[in-house]
């Protein structure tokens, strides 16, 4: 087996194999972030780089852009109230004013992850809980399932936000018709961060 060092500092090991074995970077291999994002997938997660500086900027940003940046970010519902304990999702449907019309949203966490779509991910994030580690992973499963991961590994900013608009959507360009920051904003809380553009 190879190890093949890849922008951002992230280190898939056996990426010959993943070729071999799948062939799914022949379609991929077009770019690094999709040569990247082809790996992370085949490898379920396990190459994931947590640590790495672009994805906790980006991280950071979206924290920001959903309003979720403070202390309790993690423990924050749609609408601004906090929920206790973080065994699960709290699933808790909440209607406030956004943009100037009633939303009925389970919106919840640092990431405003909606009940259902947590379901959906928290097994192929491996996580059990909804505890801020947790919420962090499945965010990251959420920026890969747009196609995105490895744009924020490479510092693609301005690709990576465009991709995961219809994700987040307080981020520039988002489809929802909900406030959205500018990608000024969001560029400053990147970089603030430590982010690296490409």
């Amino acid at each position: 087996m190879r190890a093949a060092a890849t922008a951002g500092g992230l280190v898939v090991i056996g990426a010959a194999v993943v070729a071999g074995r799948r062939g799914m970077l022949e379609g991929a291999a077009d770019t690094v972030g999709g040569w990247m994002d082809a790996a992370v997938d085949y490898l379920g997660g396990a190459a994931l780089d947590m640590q790495n500086a672009n994805l906790q900027a980006f991280l950071r940003m979206i924290r920001y852009a959903e309003g979720t940046a403070s202390a309790n970010g993690y423990r924050m519902l749609f609408g601004g109230r906090l929920f206790e304990g973080y065994a699960d999702h709290p699933r808790i449907a909440v209607t406030a004013k956004s943009g100037g019309k009633s939303i009925t949203s389970t919106a919840a966490g640092a990431y405003q992850i909606l009940a259902r779509t947590w379901d959906a991910f928290k097994a192929q994030a491996g996580v059990s809980d909804f505890s801020p580690a947790s919420q962090d992973r499945v965010a990251v499963m959420l920026i890969r399932s747009r196609g995105a991961l490895g744009d924020v590994y490479a510092g693609r900013l301005e690709d990576a936000v465009r991709k995961c608009a219809r994700e987040w959507a307080s981020l520039p360009g988002s489809p929802y018709g909900q406030p959205v920051k500018s990608m000024e904003q969001v560029a400053a809380v990147y970089t603030g961060a430590g982010g690296f553009v490409a």
